[in-house]
């Protein structure tokens, strides 16, 4: 038997990627499962690439480096570039996917009169809307 054959009857049942990606399906937050997430993440790298690319391009030609030289160094800065800002991006949404977890789960509690009196059923603080209304309704004075 070839080794190729051996190699394909061994992995039955194995199909299923290793990975971490959109479609794991593990319950994990990420930043490349998020939508706008990703979106800007990718616009940011593009970004960054082309202002490090054209700011190393300007200023070795203000400085008269050989045009070889210049595209060297254009290069590897719009490299440093891209990953700087895939850095600051992925940093920066990792913050904002955890905040709009947290919001979205204050959003599904209820909030809580004990630590919030203003809200309080029946509560007469004087700091509500309606502090100035006498309690049964009656004409204040």
């Amino acid at each position: 038997m070839s080794k190729k054959a051996d190699k394909g009857e061994g992995n039955k049942g194995k199909d299923k990627k290793k990975g971490k990606g959109a479609g794991d399906g593990s319950g994990v937050p990420s930043v490349a499962a998020h939508p706008r997430a990703s979106y800007q993440v990718r616009r940011a790298k593009g970004w960054g690439g082309l202002i490090g690319f054209g700011a190393a391009a300007y200023l070795s030609y203000k400085a008269g480096v050989p045009m070889s030289d210049l595209g060297v160094r254009a290069l590897v800065a719009g490299i440093v570039g891209y990953m700087l800002a895939w850095a600051c991006a992925v940093t920066v949404w990792r913050q904002l996917v955890l905040a709009e977890l947290r919001a979205a789960i204050e959003r599904g509690k209820t909030p809580n009169p004990d630590l919030i009196p203003a809200r309080a059923a029946g509560n007469n603080n004087p700091t509500t809307s309606n502090a100035g209304a006498s309690p049964e309704g009656a004409p204040a004075s």
